[in-house]
C-alpha cells in the first residue's frame, strides 16, 4: 500500500518456463561470480503478486519501462492481463495468475493487501522457493483519525514473510513509493530513496540496484530484516503528511 492510499510476446501471455529458468540461472551465476548488481538487475524477470492494485501496477510500469520483463500476478488471471495492458509496454509487461507470476520470475514483489498477506504467501511457498521476495506491504489500518500501524506477531510484514517462506530470501523495500507518481506518465523521475532491508548482502545489493532502475530513485541499505517494523509503520506518518499537504511525499536520506 502506498503512502497516499486508503484501503482500497502480448499482454495476455506470461514468461515461458525456459525463459524463467534461463533468468534464474543468470541471477545465480551473477551472485556466484560477484557480478555488478546493476548488470544483474537489468536482466531480472520481476513478478508482482497482487499487481492489479495501484502500487503493483506502478512498480510494474516503471520496471517495464526500464527494460525488465515484468509479470503482473492476480488471483484472477484475466484481471492481471487487463492490468498489464494498461501499463505496458508490451511485451515487457504481461499478466498471469499469482502462481504463474511467481514461477516465471527471478525476483518477486509482494504488493498484496495486508489482510491476505500470510495466506497468499503460504499458498505460493513452493513457487517462491529459492527466490528473492521483495515485501513492500505496510500493515496499516484506518479510522476516523487517519492511518495507524497494526501490530504484527512476527514483528513486521517482512518478518512474517520470512517465517512463512523458509526457502525464500526476503528483502523489505518499496514501502514509501507513491503509486500515483509511478503511474503518472508526466513524471519522468521520482524524487526519493528506497529503503532496503534484509539479512543477505547479495540480495539487498541486488534489490538496491533494481530500485535504481526507476529514474530518480536510489536504493539505500537500511538494516536487517528485524528493523522492518518501523519502516513499514512510517507509512502511516507519510499518509498523514500527504493528506495535510495534498502531496505525494517520499524520503531522502542525507549525507550518503
Amino acid at each position: 500500500m502506498s503512502a497516499e492510499e486508503t484501503p482500497s510476446p502480448a499482454a495476455g501471455q506470461h514468461a515461458s518456463g525456459s525463459t524463467a529458468a534461463a533468468g534464474q540461472a543468470d541471477a545465480g551465476a551473477a551472485a556466484a561470480t560477484g557480478e555488478n548488481p546493476a548488470a544483474a538487475a537489468a536482466r531480472l524477470t520481476v513478478g508482482v503478486l497482487g499487481g492489479t492494485g495501484d502500487q503493483g501496477r506502478g512498480l510494474a510500469c516503471r520496471l517495464g519501462l526500464a527494460g525488465n520483463q515484468v509479470v503482473i500476478g492476480s488471483r484472477d488471471p484475466a484481471r492481471a492481463v487487463a492490468a498489464a495492458a494498461t501499463v505496458g509496454p508490451p511485451p515487457r509487461v504481461t499478466g498471469a495468475s499469482n502462481e504463474e507470476a511467481a514461477r516465471a520470475a527471478d525476483v518477486v514483489i509482494a504488493a498484496i493487501p495486508w489482510e491476505g498477506h500470510r495466506d497468499l504467501l503460504a499458498q505460493l511457498a513452493g513457487a517462491l522457493r529459492g527466490k528473492i521476495l521483495i515485501d513492500c506491504v505496510n500493515p496499516l489500518a484506518f479510522d476516523s483519525r487517519g492511518a495507524y500501524p497494526v501490530r504484527v506477531d512476527e514483528g513486521s510484514a517482512a518478518e512474517q514473510a520470512a517465517q512463512v517462506l523458509p526457502g525464500c530470501t526476503v528483502v523489505g523495500a518499496f514501502h514509501h513509493v507513491s503509486a500515483k507518481l509511478l503511474l503518472d506518465p508526466d513524471i519522468a523521475e521520482v524524487d526519493l530513496d528506497v529503503l532496503v532491508l534484509g539479512d543477505d548482502r547479495r540480495a539487498t545489493d541486488l534489490v538496491q540496484a533494481l530500485a535504481e532502475r526507476i529514474p530518480g530513485a536510489r536504493g539505500v541499505y537500511a538494516g536487517r530484516l528485524r528493523n522492518c517494523a518501523q519502516v513499514e509503520a512510517l507509512t502511516a506518518n507519510l499518509v498523514s503528511i500527504n493528506r495535510r499537504y495534498k502531496a505525494h511525499a517520499g524520503l531522502r536520506i542525507t549525507d550518503i
